[in-house]
């Protein structure tokens, strides 16, 4: 066990070469390490490793780790070197930027199978946080981008993560910059139940494991205006709250017409 610099993150298994055999029948039949992420992982199509061919795997999880986190633990700061590229096997993580006068912009949330760590310059630039208990497989970025030259598969899938990450920034920009304060919720809303079943889990009712506060920073509102609008949404029929971690989504199509603007 090992300590990390950025609170107490534990440091619960470093990765170690297949055998031979291949994804499926190599380390989920051979590696006994209770630890060992790879034995209970989940993820399935998500899992960043997934599409690769045994080989390239190998070479992958011989520089992979993992690490937990508990809430509100930071797992790095805006400004510290980038080191590695990290991956959600359970829970969820928010990053964020501060400004000067201690206001707050949330930029992103991650969950089980996103990839995120990514920098143009050295230096993560944005802090993250652990929403709920987080297990994350970690990638030293050093260490992976000397695979690429071997690995054309690994190579296209952090490309392909990247653009993804680019197409997201934008749809960000459109919600923060032209969006009403009802538009941005619907289109929150759907958001997340779209990602939610990208990762095999159902469209409603969404869960929503931040608090009004991280959703409020997140979409460039108030408080009282998530609540409110929340409320409103409730009133109209749109939505029903059975509690304060989830959202049941009664009619999509409305949700979405106001999310389009219509």
């Amino acid at each position: 066990m090992t300590l990390t610099n950025h609170g107490a993150a534990t440091a619960v298994f470093s990765g170690r070469p297949f055998d031979k055999r291949g994804r499926e029948g190599c380390a989920r039949d051979t590696r006994t390490d209770p630890l060992d992420p790879c034995l209970q992982c989940t993820l399935g199509d998500l899992a960043f490793c997934n599409p690769l061919p045994p080989d390239e795997l190998e070479r992958l999880m011989a520089i992979q780790s993992s690490v937990r986190f508990a809430p509100p633990e930071t797992l790095f700061n805006e400004g510290d070197p980038a080191l590695y590229l990290l991956s959600p096997v359970s829970g969820t993580v928010k990053t964020y930027k501060l400004m000067a006068d201690g206001r707050r912009q949330i930029t992103g949330f991650f969950f089980r199978g996103d990839l995120f760590g990514f920098s143009a310059n050295g230096a993560y630039g944005y802090t993250a946080e652990a929403v709920t208990p987080v297990t994350l497989c970690r990638f030293p970025l050093v260490k992976l981008e000397q695979l690429f030259p071997g690995a054309p598969v690994l190579a296209r899938s952090v490309l392909q993560r990247t653009l993804a990450k680019l197409a997201n920034f934008h749809e960000q920009m459109l919600l923060l910059g032209r969006k009403s304060a009802p538009e941005k919720l619907a289109s929150f809303l759907l958001s997340l139940s779209m990602r939610a079943q990208e990762r095999g889990d159902p469209a409603s009712p969404v869960l929503i494991p931040m608090g009004r506060a991280d959703v409020a920073d997140y979409l460039g509102l108030t408080i009282e205006t998530v609540s409110r609008t929340l409320s409103k949404f409730r009133v109209q029929g749109l939505v029903e709250l059975p509690n304060p971690s989830t959202i049941t989504l009664c009619d999509r199509g409305a949700l979405r017409a106001i999310a389009d603007g219509l």
